[in-house]
This record gives C-alpha cells, structure tokens and sequence, in this order.
C-alpha cells in the first residue's frame, strides 16, 4: 500500500508529490483539509510512528494560537488535536508497505525516495 496524507494548499507538499512522482508511483492521495483524517487512519500511523506525538506537528499555527506550549500534553492529547484540526499533523505522512515517513525534511524525503 502506498498512501499520502497531504495538504494541497501546501506548496511544500505539492512540491514533494512531484519529487518522488507520486501520481506515476501509484501513490493513493488523500487531501486531509477535504477528506479528513479518520481515528481508525490516525491509529494505523501511530502504530507504525511509534507515538501521536512523532505526527503532531508544533510549527501549526494554531499551536502557537492555542498556546500549547505552556501546556503538558499527553499521547491522549495530541490525537484529539490532530483529529480535531487537520494543520495539527506533521506532513505529509506517507505510508509505503508497512513503513511510514513524517515530515519534510530532506533526510525522510531521501530514505522516501529509496523505498519507492
């Protein structure tokens, strides 16, 4: 199975979809801002990420907003903000047979990249 959690408003993520080509590679696309994130999908990335906390991503916005940084968070709370506001995951997610890559940094889009 070959999924990307994505958003498409996203110039980072639309930027990576065209590096690994992920249209031609069979990618399943899945647009979290439109089609959200379901808790059962949320559960199957945590199992593999190890922690809802490896998904959420403390660069949104609303984090900031939120002032979540003066709060103690637990697993418990990071999967209700991620499944509460989709700008909460850390993206794009992508799940290639059974292994999943978090983030966009040049290091997981290469290790991506050598799985494809």
């Amino acid at each position: 199975m070959k999924k990307i959690y994505y958003l498409k408003t996203c110039s980072t993520c639309q930027r990576i979809l065209k590096e690994i080509e992920a249209e031609k590679n069979g990618f399943e696309l899945q647009n979290i801002k439109e089609d959200r994130i379901t808790p059962e999908q949320l559960d199957e990335m945590k199992a593999l990420a190890g922690s809802y906390e490896a998904l959420f991503s403390r660069t949104a916005m609303k984090f900031r907003a939120l002032n979540l940084k003066e709060k103690n968070l637990g697993e418990s709370d990071y999967r209700q903000y991620i499944l509460d506001e989709y700008t909460f995951l850390k993206r794009p997610v992508c799940l290639v047979n059974g292994k999943i890559f978090i983030g966009n940094s040049k290091k997981i889009i290469e290790s991506l990249k050598e799985q494809l």
